[in-house]
């Protein structure tokens, strides 16, 4: 516990003295070591051709909202702590019979973060959530898609630190999609490796 409290308090922002706001932590390590580390690993021509983060897509799937509609409200209570934004609620499209779900039903809930909210948002998730696991090994360097973009499966939204065990409803996993402008899940891999991603030793 005292651990996870000291990262915390690394991986706060710094308290600004001039009315500015400051950068996040993640954001300036980006621009300070990441971008000339991969200018000088891949041979970039020039900084803008580095790959950054362009969003975070945090998503938890709902099919037991079919039975249980309240189950929508209380996922995204959650999805709001998390995130510290609002969340939407995705629909099905199309009925299928078997399932008992119609077009138009409530199967699950979203949110992206950009900007700040996303440096902020990955900051916390790899020094903090994702340590808490238990017999935590780091995650899989293989969840890429062949573009460029990585995505982690959580299961249990307890391991974010603003959520409080006695006022959920039941315990849900909710998968974390990070979208990169990278070309190669190479050089995806290589990014979020100098951001201080986890993945484990193969």
């Amino acid at each position: 516990m005292a651990e996870t409290e000291r990262t915390a308090r690394e991986t706060r922002p710094p308290v600004p003295t001039d009315g500015a706001r400051p950068k996040p932590r993640l954001r300036r390590l980006y621009e300070e070591v990441v971008v000339p580390t991969m200018i000088r690993e891949f041979g970039y021509k020039n900084p803008m051709e580095v790959p950054r983060l362009e969003k975070v897509v945090l998503n938890i799937g709902l099919g037991e909202a079919v039975q249980n509609p309240r189950a929508v409200d209380s996922a995204v209570r959650d999805l709001s702590l998390i995130a510290g934004q609002h969340p939407v609620v995705t629909r099905a499209r199309k009925s299928i019979a078997q399932f008992r779900l119609r077009a138009g039903m409530p199967i699950g809930v979203m949110v992206t973060l950009r900007g700040d909210r996303m440096w902020h948002f990955l900051d916390k998730l790899m020094n903090i959530v994702l340590p808490r696991q238990r017999d935590f090994r780091g995650v899989s360097p293989r969840s890429f898609d062949g573009r460029g973009n990585y995505s982690i499966g959580l299961r249990e939204q307890l391991v974010f630190p603003e959520i409080d065990y006695d006022k959920i409803d039941r315990i849900r996993g909710l998968e974390v999609t990070i979208v990169t402008t990278a070309r190669s899940d190479v050089e995806a891999r290589r990014l979020l490796e100098l951001l201080g991603m986890p993945f484990a030793r193969e």
